[in-house]
């Protein structure tokens, strides 16, 4: 099941400030490095949505046209961002944030960040890598999901018990392929540590069998897809985390489900 292009917007806007900062070229910091999906600072991992907020970031504001490829670099902004020297993927760029994906080459463990704009190296970021950083896309704590159909769900449109329902998340780790740093596999590619994946409703870990499919969102660099039969008597407006038993996404994402009369 493919993202749909206004549903892309929403997972990689993310509107909010981190951090104060001063100097004269590009200026960040380590707390304005966040996960694009949870907003929060702390470990990404390898093909995670990333944001960094600063200032004099970018010439301009630019979002990618082609998603599939992403660039390294985007029209009119002037600004790349490198992790341990590689270029990484960008999704948008403006003076005040950029949004990238951090190159799935990458391992666990410390890497440098820097932004270059105008040609111009801003400081070195110490930054920690985790195998696995999940999250889930929200929208006033309620995870931005799909029916099959592809239709948002939502409070006029939620989920029913016994239904298939598409979440969409990143930093979910490694798949069973080998990723290029800035082309999104075309079809589906499952995580390695499939039979450690766990989804939660209300803290309470759902059949294993129920997913049916965790992995890449095909096309989209950085954006992984669960899809997952509901149980047949789950509780109404669940919190809903997924992840493994160490690393799982943050508390208070709910996912909009209306139990029958």
């Amino acid at each position: 099941m493919r993202v749909t292009p206004g549903l892309l917007v929403i997972l990689v806007a993310t509107p909010r400030l981190a951090g104060q900062i001063r100097s004269a070229g590009p200026e960040y910091a380590a707390g304005g490095v966040v996960n694009s999906a949870s907003g929060l600072p702390g470990p990404l991992a390898p093909n995670t949505l990333a944001t960094v907020y600063g200032i004099r970031l970018a010439s301009g504001a630019a979002a990618t046209a082609s998603v599939q490829k992403l660039p390294t670099a985007l029209p009119n902004t002037r600004a790349r961002v490198f992790l341990d020297h590689i270029a990484a993927g960008l999704y948008y760029a403006s003076p005040n944030q950029i949004n990238f994906v951090v190159p799935p080459r990458l391992r666990a463990g410390p890497v440098e960040l820097r932004i270059e704009t105008e040609g111009v190296l801003g400081p070195a970021v110490r930054l920690e890598l985790a195998e696995a950083a999940p999250a889930l896309f929200s929208a006033e704590d309620y995870a931005l999901a799909t029916h099959a159909d592809g239709s948002l769900i939502n409070t006029d449109a939620p989920a029913q018990p016994g239904e298939i329902v598409v979440l969409y998340a990143t930093g979910l780790g490694g798949l069973n392929l080998r990723l290029d740093d800035l082309v999104a596999p075309d079809s589906a590619v499952r995580l390695a540590r499939l039979e450690e994946f766990r989804v939660l409703l209300n803290g309470e870990t759902i059949d294993s069998s129920l997913v049916f499919y965790a992995g890449v969102a095909p096309g989209y660099p950085g954006l992984y897809q669960v899809n997952v039969f509901l149980p047949d008597d789950p509780p109404e407006n669940p919190e809903i985390r997924i992840g493994y038993p160490n690393q799982l996404s943050p508390e208070g994402i709910r996912l909009y489900l209306k139990l029958p009369e």
